[in-house]
């Protein structure tokens, strides 16, 4: 107000009588337009701060990096997640006039059931002064068109329910499409600004394709892709190739065009394109001049402004197609993967050796004990020819016969065979040396030399040695018996 009055009062100082301003002096004179024009730059500057009350509307799904992204652009590193509608904002400062601003961001639940508070956020006076901004998840490119689609038809039913007057909202609609027509390609001027420009061609505006705005909210769209580090994790693990890739970026620029939004590919985690989302988010809201063009070569950081796109440049991703056809279902292309189990298996620690050698010897002790012996077979008959090989059958017959107890010992085999030795050498069996030096006494001396606890099997060792020279005795009578005859054959 001070600088309003001190105007008026100048400018009806310079408006005097003709007559005053001719008497003063010409040194005078330039001081006073000195003045007059500081005080007219004071006067402009003062109308051209930059305004309040412009929102920007966050919408997408669960975990899509709404709340990061825009904490990102407010420049905070720590911050609190909210529920159902969450408040943030970031700062905006016009270096021509030294102002600075707030732009308020407002980030909706992605659950449905909050979508009513938008009404918080947008109200009806302030839908002129709001822009949409609406996150993919790409990390999870499967659920991008449905999400787009969804956010996009919860925006349209809060502004039908706004009930907005008629010719408030034609005039937005207007407003949008002529936006989307005038846009000039940044870097056509010499100087790299767009070039203006003639009074001829801007009366002219190029009409809008078949495609092109068909779903006009009034307000302008950003459809934001987040998380496009993940792109390369899509190769690796689903094996995505540049096809599938230029697929959901077709689909979504087609989106992008019905609704005359723009595009930007986003990573927080590598800071791509945050830098040019927000000086875009300040040309659309406050009229900031911006100078990026296009990025459509790389396939993680594409940026489309709004005007600059149209079906001729969306069917150039189309010529690279092999597998897949533009026409295709979104659905059918990009398929969700299977939802991989997760079994989580109990862990089994193993004991210690000698704890499990413990418990085995413990369940060892209380099982009965089992002749391990084989049982001897009395119907078969020795077999004929070395008498050695005789004698190594009997004893391993032996042998298997004992009972396999805790009553056996090395000593008392030992002293088994010896006394078997001793008694073969006694009878004179056929083939063993020394038959007829056999004395008694040695046996029982030998017989004495065995413990008590083996009584038993002495005596069964005893039955099979005799049961061996009946069969031994009954071989050689056979032997002679059949001498003659063959001496007689020979003969």
């Amino acid at each position: 107000m001070a600088t309003s009055g001190r105007s008026a009062l100048l400018s009806s100082t310079l408006t005097g009588p003709k007559s005053t301003l001719e008497n003063s002096n010409p040194e005078e004179d330039d001081g006073q337009n000195l003045w007059s024009t500081i005080l007219s730059e004071v006067s402009t500057h003062s109308r051209s701060k930059l305004p309040s009350g412009k929102n920007v509307l966050v919408m997408g799904e669960v975990g899509s990096g709404k709340t990061t992204l825009v904490a990102k652009l407010q420049g905070v590193e720590e911050y609190m997640k909210g529920r159902g509608l969450e408040y943030l904002y970031f700062s905006v400062h016009d270096d021509d006039i030294d102002d600075h601003t707030r732009c308020n961001a407002w980030v909706l639940d992605g659950d449905l059931y909050h979508k009513g508070l938008q009404g918080v956020a947008v109200p009806v006076d302030s839908i002129g002064n709001t822009l949409l901004l609406i996150t993919v998840d790409m990390s999870r490119p499967w659920n991008a068109l449905d999400s787009l689609q969804k956010w996009a038809a919860v925006a349209r039913e809060h502004i039908d329910k706004l009930r907005v007057a008629p010719e408030t909202l034609r005039e937005l609609e207007h407003r949008l499409v002529k936006q989307f027509q005038e846009y000039t390609e940044p870097g056509s001027g010499e100087d790299g600004t767009p070039q203006r420009r003639s009074e001829e061609e801007e009366s002219v505006l190029l009409p809008l394709g078949d495609n092109t705005l068909t779903h006009n909210l009034g307000i302008p769209v950003v459809v934001v892709c987040t998380k496009c580090d993940a792109i390369s994790t899509l190769e690796k693990e689903h094996d995505y190739r540049d096809e599938h890739l230029d697929f959901i970026q077709s689909h979504i620029r087609r989106f992008c065009l019905q609704y005359g939004a723009s595009l930007v590919y986003t990573s927080v985690k590598e800071m791509k394109n945050l830098d040019i989302l927000y000086k875009y988010l300040v040309h659309r809201l406050y009229g900031f001049p911006f100078h990026c063009p296009a990025q459509v070569v790389e396939r993680d950081a594409v940026f489309i402004p709004s005007g600059w796109d149209n079906e001729k440049k969306i069917a150039i991703l189309h010529e690279n197609f092999q597998t897949v056809k533009a026409d295709d279902s979104f659905e059918d292309v990009i398929v969700k993967p299977p939802v991989r189990k997760i079994v989580h298996e109990k862990e089994i620690q193993a004991e210690d050796d000698q704890v499990f050698l413990v418990k085995l010897q413990s369940l060892l002790a209380k099982q009965p004990a089992v002749t391990a012996g084989r049982p001897v077979d009395t119907t078969s008959r020795a077999p004929t020819g070395s008498p050695r090989t005789s004698n190594r059958s009997a004893a391993a017959n032996v042998a298997n016969t004992m009972p396999q107890s805790g009553q056996t010992s090395e000593g008392v085999l030992a002293n088994f065979f010896n006394s078997l030795l001793t008694k073969k050498a006694g009878t004179g069996g056929p083939g063993t040396p020394g038959g007829g030096n056999n004395t008694p006494g040695t046996v029982r001396k030998s017989d004495m030399n065995i413990t008590h606890g083996s009584k038993l099997g002495l005596s069964d060792v005893q039955a099979e040695l005799d049961r061996i020279s009946s069969r031994e005795t009954d071989s050689d009578l056979s032997n002679a018996n059949e001498t003659p005859a063959t001496d007689g054959q020979d003969t």
